[in-house]
């Protein structure tokens, strides 16, 4: 019933230096079991769209790994892009290579790197979004507030549709606390979490409408891509592609023609942006500590993992990488980062500002990134 599409690109730098640009988030399991963020976000997607209907974009440097992790999906749904052109290119092409293979059918964009908890409900949701796309909506799966989130973006929904679908009024961007707080005490909006579900035929005539240069591109390399002639496409267009997310290229414009329309989403969606969100989101043992590793032994006094030794330690991420022993005594709420050639020491209270750090590496033109 649906074509999925993954778009998978990023460095995720508020992980480093566990998340790199050559290796980066979503290809590490940090959903608390062995699968990595980009494997379970297929198998989430599996009762909704099988391995042959699933497309994974992402850049030249990670298709290796996409592929390696991914051996059901078919080497044809692993779209390469040659370099980063934001969101709207990405998902863009996706869109234009199903309309050739399959017109008119239903496509699904969700990122690779977020965590979902209850995977019965998110296809149930998504199910609900597909109706909607069947009408005509360029659809998202907008989630249900917790909290004033001043990190998020937002939806701004109007009147009812039909059934769970509201039209949405307007995308907003990441507001003030104040702000957030009105937002979530009005119960009118909702956190943009960048789930879309359309048909492609409808979504490409709006692109067309709104970025006729972005559409006049991608639809000449999708009628490259599974031809001899995708690689000069690539070359000779890509690159003077604008460079634009979805949301602003067209959701925005979308919503204003009341175009876009939203089902609530409460399945426990975590965007996984830094070491604190991994923290809030995986399971803790008995004294809040969160080790990214296989249980080896434990005692009433030490807590014992692969690779790490903590005695007095609370409420702290814990992450060895390398096969050395990370010891750890009378600390709490710390990160602790072991790879194996930098090792990230900070208070969980301040996982935001890692980006600095990756900030200042690229500024004396650091190879640790």
């Amino acid at each position: 019933m649906l074509h999925a599409v993954i778009p998978a690109g990023g460095s995720g730098t508020r992980l480093w230096p566990l998340s790199r640009a050559a290796n980066p988030k979503f290809l590490h399991p940090l959903t608390g079991t062995a699968a990595t963020l980009l494997q379970a976000t297929v198998s989430r997607l599996a009762p909704l769209s099988p391995p042959a209907d699933t497309l994974v974009v992402t850049g030249a440097a990670h298709a290796t790994s996409v592929a390696r992790q991914l051996p059901d999906v078919p080497e044809a749904n692993i779209l390469v892009e040659p370099s980063p052109r934001d969101s709207c290119a990405a998902i863009g092409l996706a869109a234009a290579v199903i309309q050739l293979r399959a017109p008119g059918a239903v496509m699904g964009s969700f990122a690779a790197d977020h965590l979902v908890r209850d995977e019965a409900v998110f296809v149930d949701v998504v199910r609900q979004a597909v109706a909607g796309a069947e009408q005509g909506l360029l659809m998202t799966v907008g989630i249900q507030p917790t909290h004033p989130e001043t990190g998020y973006g937002y939806l701004h929904c109007g009147e009812v549709v039909s059934g769970s679908i509201s039209r949405v009024v307007e995308f907003k961007e990441k507001p003030s606390q104040e702000v957030a707080e009105e937002y979530v005490a009005s119960g009118r909006y909702f956190w943009n979490a960048s789930m879309f579900v359309w048909r492609t035929d409808v979504f490409l005539a709006e692109l067309s409408r709104q970025q006729p240069q972005l559409h006049a591109g991608l639809t000449k390399i999708a009628a490259a891509w599974d031809t001899d002639d995708r690689e000069r496409a690539l070359l000779e267009i890509w690159p003077e592609l604008p460079k634009i997310s979805v949301d602003y290229a067209v959701m925005e414009g979308a919503a204003a023609q009341g175009l876009v329309g939203t089902v609530p989403g409460d399945f426990g969606w975590h965007d996984v942006g830094d070491f604190h969100t991994l923290c809030e989101v995986l399971p803790p043992d008995g004294d809040g500590n969160v080790i990214l590793g296989e249980r080896s032994d434990a005692d009433d006094d030490v807590t014992v993992k692969e690779g790490v030794i903590l005695h007095d330690v609370a409420d702290s991420l814990i992450i060895p990488t390398t096969g050395r022993i990370v010891a750890a005594l009378g600390v709490r709420d710390m990160i602790i980062v072991d790879t194996p050639d930098a090792v990230l020491v900070c208070p969980r209270d301040r996982a935001q500002e890692v980006k600095k750090l990756v900030d200042s590496l690229k500024e004396r033109g650091s190879e640790v990134l």
